[in-house]
């Protein structure tokens, strides 16, 4: 299952997606956020348990939406922040994760963007952040091993998604 920043980045990932999210049946996309492909399998003890999640997930979504095309400068991604004896440390890891899972769904109606010079910029710290470790340079994995260029990078998320969502 996603945990809470990586769900907000893949709503964020569906959000912005090429592919309207009204134009995408709920079966492609919910059960990923409780860790199935399948629409018939689920973790819940009930019916009405699924509900209260699936009904939570949509206020958090439209709230998302709201805040990305008529309140921007509202929005904040859920990210982890942790402090040491020098500073805070932002983590956007998880939350890139999500928002590629997003991304995943529909990579064909992405390519194009990540062809674009202008939304491929707006794109690589997400794609860095978010890769499947295999998929990684051992330079990249020196990147995202220094604090410091970890840090830079996951401060520049939310700029990015913004430069996106005003596109």
């Amino acid at each position: 299952a996603l945990n809470i920043e990586a769900l907000d980045g893949y709503l964020c990932g569906l959000l912005l997606s090429p592919r309207p999210l009204a134009k995408r049946p709920g079966a492609d996309w919910l059960p990923l956020i409780w860790g199935s492909e399948d629409a018939e399998a689920d973790p819940f003890a009930s019916g009405k348990q699924r509900k209260r999640l699936v009904l939570a997930v949509l206020r958090h979504l439209r709230a998302l939406d709201h805040e990305l095309h008529q309140n921007p400068q509202a929005w904040e991604p859920i990210l982890s922040v942790a402090e040491d004896d020098e500073g805070e440390w932002v983590d956007a890891l998880d939350w890139c994760a999500g928002f590629m899972l997003a991304v995943d769904l529909d990579a064909a109606a992405w390519e194009a963007r990540f062809q674009d010079p202008e939304w491929a910029e707006l794109l690589a710290p997400i794609a860095l952040l978010g890769a499947d470790d295999e998929a990684l340079t051992d330079a990249d994995r020196a990147r995202l091993d220094d604090l410091s260029e970890l840090d830079a990078l996951s401060r520049s998320v939310p700029e990015a998604v913004l430069g996106m969502a005003a596109r």
